[in-house]
């Protein structure tokens, strides 16, 4: 019911851009008389109100509703079962939402089955709240913004002044989400530096040894245990190992699709490429993990090599095919948005197409093909299911490629998802991420310094 309602918001707000516009049109009949907007404008005025106010109401209502639902239904199992503990109370909370939605619950007693009842009973009295009236304040705004329309109505000025609005809201909702996150990740770090390791950061950012949940039993963290080399060196091994896969493939393809390949082959390979963008990576994981590691590893056997089962071989060399779309695709259009005017003064001159290739057009799209690189590197740095399954887990801190390694990524879902306490296992997972994220900083600074240099000399 509530889908329906905002279908209906929507559908209201359509059919008010359409009266709008109309009722424009009839107070300037024949050009007697000059709009101050155009009709369409008057159209956008209203529909933009009406999703405005429609939408906004319905998100209110919503939440007003559900708290009052989500106290109703705690105040009557407190009432049943006065010392009932807290986590008992949620159980048996979202077993009522589950008997009361067609779900299954962990068991079915008589409170669960009074609750149930109650919950439809809330359920169904928000549903018709927030459905009606969000729709009734959809309705009025129609009716205000549709009796303000007139031949001297500044709607163009208005309506910019609202999407001038909602982008400026949109643009701050991510500035302050960002800062969020940073601010999160600090805090936990803090924490986990000064309460948990006791201000031993050396023995996180030097340290060889990644073991923080061996002493958790003890009570205390073992700060000679917290050494994260070992993440960050198999992470940048593997990104390396990715990259030099995917960098050469992805930019090659694109140089031959877009200055070499006839339309016929164009046409049929560049989606092709593509297609590799669209396989989920636990499909490459198991690739890597089934197919890619057992012939490294047999491959090793049969030269003399001692291979592990998973590698940072096999996980970087997959990692690298599923990364060669987004470089192929990124520098075929920036190759392509090179003005035809330098390849004619190129071949003017009497240069091949090849010498204007390597001399001309890729210096000039050097900056793109940069973004397009770092792009990679950051799918490479956050890849986790591919590492899991091909590279391994253990901490192992080597630079031989033919052996097992993690990244900082698996280390973080490893401890958020394992059961040991949230309290204990957060401080390194959010330190890992805090650090992870200025080194990307840093990765962004340095490709945005590169970016810059070349686009002036060649702009």
């Amino acid at each position: 019911m509530l889908s329906l309602s905002l279908l209906a918001i929507v559908v209201l707000a359509m059919i008010a851009f359409a009266l709008g516009r109309a009722r424009a049109v009839a107070v300037a009949p024949a050009g007697q008389v000059s709009l101050h907007s155009r009709p369409s404008y008057h159209g956008l005025y209203c529909l933009l109100w009406i999703l405005i106010i429609g939408i906004g109401v319905f998100i209110v209502l919503d939440l007003i509703m559900t708290t009052h639902l989500n106290s109703s239904i705690y105040s009557a199992i407190r009432d049943a079962v006065p010392d009932m503990s807290e986590i008992e109370q949620q159980l048996v909370f979202s077993d009522a939402a589950k008997l009361a939605t067609g779900g299954i619950a962990s068991t079915e007693d008589t409170l669960r089955l009074q609750l149930k009842d109650l919950y439809s009973q809330k359920d169904q009295l928000k549903s018709w709240v927030v459905s009606l009236g969000s729709i009734a304040a959809a309705v009025a705004t129609f009716y205000m913004t549709y009796k303000q329309l007139s031949s001297g109505f500044r709607a163009r000025n208005r309506a910019e002044r609202i999407l001038r609005t909602i982008l400026w809201v949109s643009a701050t909702i991510a500035i302050l989400t960002t800062l969020g996150i940073v601010l999160s990740l600090m805090g936990e770090t803090l924490n986990f530096f000064i309460n948990q390791i006791g201000g031993q950061w050396q023995s996180f950012f030097f340290g060889t040894t990644w073991s923080p949940l061996s002493g958790v039993h003890t009570g205390e963290m073992d700060p000679a245990k917290v050494g994260s080399i070992p993440l960050f060196a198999g992470t940048l091994m593997i990104t390396v190992i990715a990259m030099l896969v995917a960098v050469p493939i992805g930019l090659f393809a694109a140089i031959y699709l877009s200055d070499f390949a006839g339309p016929g082959v164009r046409s049929w390979a560049k989606p092709m490429i593509e297609i590799l963008a669209g396989i989920p990576t636990v499909v490459y994981g198991f690739f890597a993990a089934i197919t890619v590691a057992p012939f490294i590893r047999d491959t090793g056997e049969l030269i003399g090599l001692d291979v592990s089962a998973q590698s940072a071989l096999a996980a970087g060399v997959v990692m690298g095919i599923m990364i060669i779309p987004f470089i192929s695709s990124l520098s075929d259009d920036v190759i392509n948005a090179v003005p035809q005017s330098l390849r004619d003064g190129s071949y003017g001159l009497g240069a091949t197409k090849a010498e204007t290739m390597r001399k001309v057009i890729l210096p000039a799209a050097l900056p793109g093909i940069v973004s397009a690189v770092l792009l990679g590197v950051s799918r490479a740095v956050g890849e986790t299911m591919i590492v899991v399954m091909a590279a391994g887990q253990g901490a192992n801190l080597t630079w031989n490629p033919l052996e097992e390694v993690t990244t900082v990524t698996v280390q973080i879902v490893m401890l958020i998802l394992g059961d040991t306490d949230a309290s204990t296992a957060s401080g390194p997972a959010y330190t890992l991420g805090f650090v992870l994220f200025f080194v990307t900083l840093i990765l962004n600074i340095i490709a945005l310094r590169i970016v810059r240099k070349y686009r002036e000399m060649y702009d």
